[in-house]
């Protein structure tokens, strides 16, 4: 099997990692006044200095910044562009595991200007990413991981878009694409050469339940996930040269629980086939993801990264489960197509999920360990 020298990685892993206690404690200094932003900063940056020194000591080729700046992994970047607002009231979403359902409540957003991206988002947080590597892990690539462009879509449809600024949606979407290929574009003059969109949307659509709320708030919900496709590539049209792009996928990821379920054979064929991305991080670590029969229809110089390990329970898994797995999946794809990765983020929201510090290390070393066995050191 050959080595992979650019992203994704053989053993990768999608981006968030859990907060530190210190680090929560700090937020909560910073929300009643106790501290102020700098100090804040400053923490933050002595917890991003741990997690990156982490990833490069459990063996992984790339490192995040856990996303520990943010409260939630999409919000933070979709608050930022021009033209978005925090609307009254919050969204509600419904989560689900094993004990029951919890309630999750973000705050709404609402579309009620024109879209554009005034400042780099996240370019002052990439750039003390990128020197903390440099220093504390050299070799390693610095990733950058984004919610994608139909995430700004998605929950609200078109009663989060003011029709006074958008009578027409294709000049709500030729105004977003645009604003994030500006993103793309300064990203790359920034040196991100590892850039993930993250994407729920295109995992939750193999739900019919998710399909059917689709279409109660006015989407196509057939042929929703072809236009989410055609706008993402029309944001990465201009990407900069060396620039890998991947994308990630899961069924919803807070304190532990889940969305949507299904496997991916709703959206598998044009997923693969059209979305212009270089590898596809896909969540595979329970049944609810269904088999990996969708593989047959990834195209060769695609990359699978097969999200084999949870993020969402503690317990590690063996090296031979995991092996035997792969081995599954490269039944309908070519193994040298395929990586290892975790599922989701250990902590897509400020909360994390359900598992410790060291059992997060310890599923990050396994994925290291694993891979290495399988396609070499």
């Amino acid at each position: 099997m050959s080595l992979r020298t650019t992203p994704p990685y053989r053993a990768d892993h999608v981006g968030s990692l859990l907060r530190p206690s210190s680090l929560l404690d700090a937020r909560a200094d910073h929300a009643a006044g106790r501290i102020d932003a700098a100090e804040l900063r400053a923490r933050e940056d002595a917890a991003i200095r741990d997690v990156v020194a982490m990833q490069k000591e459990v063996g992984l080729r790339s490192a995040t910044d856990g996303e520990l700046r943010r409260a939630s992994w999409h919000m933070d970047f979709i608050y930022q562009l021009d033209g978005i607002t925090k609307a009254p009231g919050d969204l509600k979403v419904q989560f689900h595991n094993a004990e029951g359902d919890i309630e999750f409540t973000p705050a709404a957003m609402h579309v009620d200007g024109k879209l554009g991206v005034s400042e780099t988002i996240f370019g002052e947080d990439f750039a003390f990413l990128r020197s903390t590597v440099a220093d504390v892990a050299p070799g390693l690539t610095p990733k950058l991981t984004i919610p994608s462009p139909s995430m700004v879509h998605y929950r609200g449809g078109r009663a989060s878009i003011d029709e006074s600024v958008y009578p027409d949606m294709d000049a709500f979407w030729a105004d977003l694409t645009a604003a994030y290929a500006e993103q793309v574009r300064r990203l790359g003059d920034a040196g991100c050469t590892y850039l993930q969109f993250d994407d729920t949307s295109l995992a939750y659509l193999n739900d019919p339940e998710q399909r059917r709320h689709v279409a109660e708030i006015g989407g196509d919900a057939e042929h929703q996930h072809e236009a989410y496709i055609k706008h993402i590539n029309e944001a990465l049209s201009g990407r900069p040269e060396g620039m890998a792009i991947t994308t990630h996928m899961c069924r919803g990821n807070f304190r532990s629980s889940w969305v949507a379920e299904g496997g991916y054979d709703f959206v598998a064929e044009a997923l693969f086939n059209e979305l212009e991305v270089d590898g596809f991080f896909m969540e595979w670590d329970d049944a609810r993801s269904g088999g990996f029969e969708p593989l047959r229809f990834v195209p060769k110089g695609k990359v699978v990264v097969l999200g084999l390990v949870t993020t969402k329970r503690g317990e590690l898994e063996t090296a031979d489960a995991l092996k035997r797995r792969i081995e599954e999946a490269a039944r309908y794809v070519d193994l040298d197509q395929l990586c290892l990765s975790p599922q989701c983020g250990f902590s897509s929201t400020l909360e994390g999920n359900a598992l410790t510090y060291d059992q997060e290390v310890a599923k990050l070393r396994r994925v290291v360990e694993v891979a290495e066995d399988i396609w070499g050191s």
